[in-house]
């Protein structure tokens, strides 16, 4: 709307004086969404703080705080029908089709579905013979979701679930932890239960975690022995290696 600010201002400055010099004009438009896909549209104008004029049924009607100021450049203004039309297509079609595919996108996005990470960790030691199990989901959206540890079937009410908490690029991070004795860690599981995962939960088992270590390192410990061994070979077929040297002929 500059080109409308700038005639407005050719306008009105010969109404002006040294009182009300500089003066301040305000212009808004845009357009409403109503129901069944209704829009209205809407170009309003404000001089010195009051109403001056606004554009409706794609002609300008002037404000009665505007007063005779205002009927004149309402007079001006419609008698350009070019400017007219360009004006009513923008607020009148332009518009609703431009805040329709925001809306649009923007719906797109809140209804997306996103399936949340889940790994298992120790917490801080609560103390002597007991261990802090923690289960942590990461990466999803929306924001519902369920995560309790479990033995078996059964819930676990000593389990304790942190705020859900905001990633940086919009999804959401919980964790949830269990106290319990080291002897009875056997056994437990974590399960998360969020739309993203169609009805199939995701359950990690502590058991599991404990053993990959172990797994880990069982298939590392041959690894390194096997190159201890082709090192050993190599220094010792180096030092018994024959010599070669020659000696000239006489």
């Amino acid at each position: 709307m500059l080109f409308l600010q700038i005639s407005l201002l050719l306008t009105l400055l010969p109404w002006g004086d040294s009182k009300n010099d500089p003066f301040e004009l305000q212009v808004t438009g845009g357009c409403e969404m109503h129901i069944r896909d209704a829009s209205v549209g809407f170009v309003r104008v404000g001089y010195q703080g009051s109403d001056f004029l606004s554009f409706q049924k794609n002609v300008w009607i002037p404000s009665p705080e505007g007063g005779d100021t205002a009927k004149f450049v309402c007079l001006l203004f419609n008698l350009y029908q070019g400017t007219l039309e360009i004006i009513h297509k923008l607020i009148s079609d332009t518009c609703p089709r431009f805040l329709l595919s925001l809306l649009d996108a923007g719906k797109t996005y809140l209804q997306r579905q996103v399936r949340p990470e889940a790994w298992l960790s120790p917490g801080p030691s609560p103390g002597p013979g007991r261990l802090m199990l923690v289960c942590h989901a990461s990466g999803f959206y929306p924001k519902p979701i369920w995560v309790m540890w479990m033995r078996g079937e059964q819930e676990q009410q000593g389990t304790q679930r942190s705020d859900v908490l905001p990633n940086a690029d919009g999804t959401w991070y919980l964790q949830v932890s269990l106290d319990v004795e080291a002897s009875e860690a056997s056994g437990l599981s974590c399960r998360v239960r969020h739309s993203s995962l169609g009805g199939q939960d995701i359950i990690l088992y502590w058991d599991h975690r404990s053993s990959n270590g172990w797994i880990i390192l069982a298939a590392i410990v041959p690894l390194v022995l096997l190159a201890a061994l082709a090192f050993w070979l190599r220094k010792s077929w180096t030092c018994c290696k024959p010599s070669n040297t020659l000696f000239p002929l006489e």
